[in-house]
């Protein structure tokens, strides 16, 4: 097992082939995936073609960025991400300027701090050691719980925005929010 790194609660691990069913498991609740696909699981298939060799993907590049299983002692919680912006892809040049922030987790696990603990330490130790200059992370507007652990998290909202799903799912008529972190902002009040 790599470990990214460890909180008081949690480890950040390299996920691995050996993942695929906890990832099945989590993208087949329907709550989990309620503001990603309307609560559509995403298929098996999908998941072990796509999903999974992407997420291991960014392993290839080093181990500053990408996707890491979220555990505690044992158990799988979900993932979180600490990566360059999406536009970028995993075999691209990594710009630190606009590192994205995201999570995935079991609902039994919502309202326990634990996504909020996960994006701290990631935005920390981009901040500290991995030389990131912004953090950022998006979100459907109508989305309360994510919002909250984004500002528990230190980002503030910048934007609204309403992009142009080819498939809207309820609450996508109220948009997109685009949350963001500088480090300059970050150090204002971690010192």
């Amino acid at each position: 097992m790599v470990v990214y790194l460890e909180t008081d609660r949690l480890l950040l691990r390299r996920l691995t082939t050996d993942d695929l069913d906890n990832l099945v498991e989590l993208d087949s609740d329907p709550e989990v995936m309620r503001y990603l696909s309307g609560g559509a699981p995403t298929p098996r298939e999908r998941l072990r073609d796509v999903g999974l060799p992407s997420m291991l993907a960014y392993y290839d590049r080093g181990d500053d960025f990408g996707y890491w299983a979220v555990a505690r002692q044992e158990d799988f919680l979900g993932w979180v991400a600490f990566r360059p912006d999406r536009g970028y892809g995993p075999a691209a040049e990594v710009d630190r300027s606009g590192i994205e922030v995201g999570y995935r987790l079991r609902r039994e696990t919502w309202g326990q701090g634990y996504a909020t603990e996960a994006c701290r330490a990631l935005i920390r130790k981009g901040f500290t050691e991995l030389g990131v200059q912004r953090v950022y992370a998006e979100t459907m507007a109508v989305n309360a719980a994510s919002r909250r652990v984004l500002e528990k998290s230190w980002l503030r909202h910048v934007e609204t925005f309403f992009p142009d799903w080819p498939e809207a799912i309820a609450g996508a008529e109220h948009g997109e929010v685009h949350y963001a972190l500088t480090r300059d902002e970050w150090l204002s009040v971690n010192r």
